[in-house]
C-alpha cells in the first residue's frame, strides 16, 4: 500500500492538514505500506519558499513520516505537457481564451467541491470553429486548455470508481464540465498534475476530505482516457470550525504553528482527531 499527502505550501498546516496526513500516515501504516510527501507548488504566485521547510517540520512534530525526497510538482512539467500532448492528439482538449472577469458574467451558478474552479464554465470557446481558434491563439497567446468533458463522456461510456467510504460512484464526466487542465499563466491545473503525479508514484489508496469527492469524477475520467491504473479512494470526513464550515489557510487561530506556540501539544491535536481516524481506518479494514 502507497498512500501520499500533497499539501500545497502556500501556507501553514491547519488541523484539516493534520487530520488528511494522519489519515494518509495510519492507513499506509495500518497495512505494513508507506506514505509519500509531495508538493503541490504549481500556484506559483502563491507559493513561498518557507512553506516547504514549514510543512515539513510540522509533520515531524506530529510524528508523521514518509519515504523518500518529497517530490516538488515544479520539477515535473514535461511530464504533465506530455500528458497534455496525448489529449490533443485525440481531440479532447481545446483552448480557452475567456477571462475570469467574463465567465462570472455569463454565469454565477457555482461549482462543487473543488476550489481549483470557480464557476461552472458554460462552453464558450469549446463552439469556436478552428479558424476562430487559429486566429485567437495568434493575437491572444495567454490561453487556457479546458477538457471537452462530453466527448469525454461519450469515450469512455458507463465507469465507475471505488471508494472505500462511498462505495462504487458512476462517474459523470460532465458534474464539474469543462474543467481547465492547463492554466495560462503555469502551463497545468491541479486535476492533470494530480493524476499524473499519483500514477507515476505507484498511488494505491488516495486518502483526501470529503470536499475533493466531486474532483474524482474528472481524476477517474483522465486515468480512462490517459491509460493509467486507476487507484482506491478514501474520501474522509472534514475537520471543521466552531460553525461547521470546513478549515481553510485563513483560519490562522488553528494552524498548527499558532497551537504549537499557544501552548498545544502534537499529543492532543493527534487525541483530537483519533475518532475521524479511526472511522477511516475501519474502511479500509
Amino acid at each position: 500500500m502507497i498512500t501520499r499527502f500533497a499539501p500545497s505550501p502556500t501556507g501553514h498546516l491547519h488541523l484539516g492538514h493534520a487530520l488528511a496526513a494522519a489519515a494518509a500516515h495510519e492507513t499506509a501504516r495500518a497495512i505494513g505500506g508507506h506514505m509519500l510527501l509531495r508538493m503541490e507548488d504549481i500556484d506559483t504566485s502563491r507559493v513561498r519558499e518557507e512553506y516547504y521547510g514549514a510543512i515539513e517540520e510540522d509533520l515531524h512534530w506530529l510524528g508523521i513520516t514518509w519515504q523518500g525526497t518529497p517530490w516538488r510538482q515544479l520539477d515535473r512539467m514535461a511530464a504533465y505537457q506530455e500528458a497534455l500532448n496525448q489529449l490533443q492528439e485525440i481531440d479532447l482538449i481545446y483552448p480557452c481564451f475567456c477571462t475570469r472577469k467574463e465567465i462570472q458574467a455569463m454565469t454565477s451558478a457555482p461549482q462543487q467541491g473543488d476550489e481549483t474552479e470557480a464557476l461552472l464554465y458554460p462552453g464558450t470557446c469549446r463552439e469556436l470553429s478552428a479558424a476562430e481558434r487559429e486566429k485567437n491563439m495568434l493575437i491572444r497567446p495567454g490561453f487556457a486548455w479546458r477538457l471537452h468533458a462530453h466527448k469525454a463522456a461519450a469515450m469512455i461510456g458507463d465507469a465507475s470508481f471505488d471508494d472505500l467510504r462511498y462505495g462504487s460512484t458512476r462517474i459523470d464526466a460532465n458534474l464539474l464540465g469543462d474543467v481547465v487542465l492547463a492554466r495560462k499563466d503555469i502551463g497545468v491545473a491541479y486535476h492533470l498534475a494530480v493524476v499524473i503525479d499519483d500514477a507515476v508514484q505507484n498511488v494505491t489508496h488516495v486518502t483526501r476530505g470529503e470536499d475533493l469527492l466531486s474532483s474524482t469524477h474528472v481524476h477517474c475520467l483522465l486515468q480512462h482516457l490517459l491509460g493509467l491504473v486507476r487507484p482506491l479512494y478514501l474520501h474522509h470526513e472534514l475537520v471543521c470550525d466552531h460553525q461547521g464550515k470546513r478549515l481553510a489557510k485563513r483560519h490562522d487561530a488553528l494552524s498548527l504553528r499558532s497551537m504549537r506556540a499557544a501552548g498545544v501539544s502534537a499529543d492532543e491535536i493527534m487525541g483530537r482527531l483519533r475518532p475521524l481516524l479511526l472511522r477511516n481506518l475501519a474502511a479500509i479494514l
